[in-house]
This record gives C-alpha cells, sequence and structure tokens, in this order.
C-alpha cells in the first residue's frame, strides 16, 4: 500500500526482533520481498498508478547500484551495518519531510513548482542509484530513497506508489543474483514474512483506489518520515 515491498520493514524485524546476523538478514529480506512485490506491482498495473518512462529511469540506475551495494555488504561487519541503516534511515526521513513541509508551503501560497525535463532526469538517476545501493547493502529494496525521489519529482501519490513498487521489484530481483555470492537465505524466515505481507500486497491497492490522496498528501509524507525516523534510531540503538 505505501509502494515498499515490505521490504523496509524486514531488516529491522530480523534483526532487532529476531536477532537473525544482519548479513543473513540481508538477502532473507531481498528474497521475502519478491512475492510482494509481483503481487502489488500486477495490482497497481491494472489500476494505471504505475509511470513506466519514470520507473525504468529509476531502475536502470538502480540496476548498477545493487551490485554495487552487495560487495559492500561483505566487506562491513553486522553491528556497522545496522548503524549504518539507522543513520540511513533518519537521512531519508528528514528529506522526506522537508521536501513535504516546502511543497506544502508552495501549495498555501499558490506557488507553481515545476521541474525541467532534465532536472527529472538527473534526480531519477541519482535516486535510482542510491535506491539500488542501499538494495544491495541493507537488503530493504531501496524503498525509502525511490519513494523520496518519486516525491521530489511531484507526481501524485498513488503514481508514486505504483512506480515504486515495480522499481523494487527490479531492484530486487538484480540484487538477489548479486548476493547469492556473498549471502546465506534463511526460506524458513521467507516464508514467516510473505505469508501476510502478501496478502497485504494484494488488498493494499484495492484499498488505494478508495482513498482520496488528494486531501491527505502531505499526511502521508509526514507519517512515511516519521516511521523511517523511528526505526532508524531503534537500529542505531538496539
Amino acid at each position: 500500500m505505501i509502494g515498499g515491498g515490505g521490504g523496509f520493514f524486514f531488516l529491522p524485524i530480523l534483526t532487532i526482533l529476531i536477532g537473525v546476523p544482519a548479513q543473513t538478514a540481508v538477502i532473507t529480506s531481498l528474497v521475502a520481498t519478491l512475492p510482494i512485490c509481483l503481487v502489488g506491482s500486477y495490482g497497481h498495473y491494472r489500476r494505471n498508478n504505475i509511470d513506466f518512462r519514470i520507473a525504468s529511469l529509476f531502475a536502470c540506475a538502480g540496476i548498477v547500484g545493487a551490485f554495487i551495494g552487495a560487495g559492500i555488504t561483505s566487506l562491513i561487519s553486522a553491528n556497522l551495518l545496522k548503524v549504518s541503516f539507522g543513520i540511513y534511515s533518519i537521512a531519508i526521513a528528514l528529506n522526506v519531510g522537508f521536501n513535504s513541509w516546502k511543497d506544502k508551503r508552495a501549495t498555501a501560497t499558490a506557488e507553481e513548482l515545476k521541474l525541467k525535463s532534465r532536472t527529472k532526469t538527473l534526480m531519477g538517476s541519482f535516486y535510482g542509484f542510491f535506491a539500488g545501493i542501499i538494495t544491495g547493502t541493507f537488503g530493504t529494496s531501496g524503498t525509502a530513497p525511490v519513494l523520496a525521489g518519486l516525491f521530489s519529482l511531484r507526481i501524485p501519490v498513488k503514481m508514486v506508489i505504483g512506480t515504486s513498487m515495480l522499481v523494487v521489484l527490479i531492484n530486487s530481483i538484480f540484487a538477489i543474483g548479486a548476493h547469492f555470492l556473498v549471502g546465506q537465505i534463511d526460506l524458513t524466515l521467507v516464508c514467516f514474512l510473505t505469508a501476510g505481507t502478501t496478502i497485504g500486497a494484494f488488498l493494499g491497492p484495492k484499498i488505494l483506489a478508495n482513498i482520496n490522496t488528494d486531501q491527505s498528501e502531505h499526511k502521508v509524507k509526514f507519517g512515511y518520515a516519521a516511521v523511517m525516523l523511528v526505526i532508524g534510531i531503534l537500529m542505531i540503538i538496539a
């Protein structure tokens, strides 16, 4: 429903609540994300919630980043991986919150915020590449930077969520391929994680279709930023 495939929450659940080693949690999280993204992407596609041009821009840059991120995971300790994820979560939360505040202020003053095509391409490539690195490094499917990048392009919330789901799917596929050489998969945990979340991915697009996001767009952004901020702090101190 929020366009992330649940991957952003899997790593904290596996490492903090279950105590899975960080490197194992990364690849397990990625594999668990795949069926959720497949179901979610199909649901959003049927409701025309995907911008394929923007998705391809993010995904192409993300594929490169995913292979780099997979290499980074094998070079750092489990504790450093957790702390790094926490810092990254807080940074993305502040970015989403600031951009939402700026957009809300501009809307209140009837200010036009238009981005040039070249600017969109540069921003999409940057966020896409960053998302790929995050996908490969933390196994979170790069949800946060993808959403942050799509929100910064100022496209409708429903389009952000659907497009994000497709980008996350592509990034996850390539990151899993890279991680097979450096990680271990816990299939029991994969089944545990996907059991309920796949149902949620099927219902999410239907629920979203009945929500008027135009009136609550800024609340959605601030809410997502708040959740990321809390998770980031927990990952650092846990």
